[in-house]
């Protein structure tokens, strides 16, 4: 049983909002690997801002990922070339940034390579964007799951959701299209990495 710190879902490039909670626990962070999937959550999917607007790029399932089965078991689905997509749909919304050829070739083989579990695949990911952002971290993960913990731990598994607007503040950045739509909150990890690159950490 946890006793301390923040507890995490697995997500596929995570929100700005999930990397302030790594940034302010640091040492002391727990990442759930036992829970049931929960469909339409940034478990599988990643927001993005493009020339209009935020979209959503997701990772599909294979069919039957219902929500009775354990996150570390759920596959992705090939039915489709959705990497292909996710790949030029990157490319053509962070050309433009100051640092996305900076940081292209360490994100291209996610886009290449198959992977067979969603949790191994967005695991992957945070650890490249938690070395590429030089973050020293402490992170664990939890051997089974407990629906509840002692209000020392802060379980952030249902708070950061992808179907309500978050609270949380964010000062402005600079982003891509923000002359069309201002600037967007809370989108993946990767628009703050693109636009500030090395700057980023600080910016947490």
């Amino acid at each position: 049983m946890i006793e301390n710190g923040a507890l995490l879902p697995m997500f596929y490039l995570p929100p700005l909002e999930y990397f302030k909670v790594l940034n302010d626990f640091k040492s002391d962070i727990w990442i759930e690997q036992h829970e049931h999937f929960p469909k339409q959550t940034y478990r599988n999917r990643a927001n993005i801002y493009t020339p209009d607007g935020a979209l959503s790029l997701v990772v599909p399932v294979v069919k039957g990922s219902k929500v009775h089965t354990s996150v570390k078991d759920v596959k992705i689905s090939y039915d489709f070339r959705w990497q292909r997509l996710h790949w030029m749909s990157l490319q053509a919304c962070y050309r433009r940034s100051a640092y996305f050829e900076y940081y292209e070739n360490d994100f291209a083989p996610f886009y290449e390579k198959r992977f067979d579990f969603l949790f191994d695949y967005n695991q992957q990911l945070l650890e490249l964007i938690i070395k590429l952002m030089k973050m020293k971290l402490n992170i664990s993960y939890t051997s089974d799951y407990e629906r509840n913990y002692p209000e020392s731990v802060q379980d952030y598994r249902s708070s950061i959701s992808a179907k309500k607007e978050q609270a949380f503040e964010q000062k402005p950045y600079f982003q891509v299209f923000e002359d069309r739509h201002g600037f967007l909150k809370n989108l993946s990890i990767v628009d703050l990495l693109f636009n500030q690159g090395p700057q980023a950490i600080n910016y947490l």
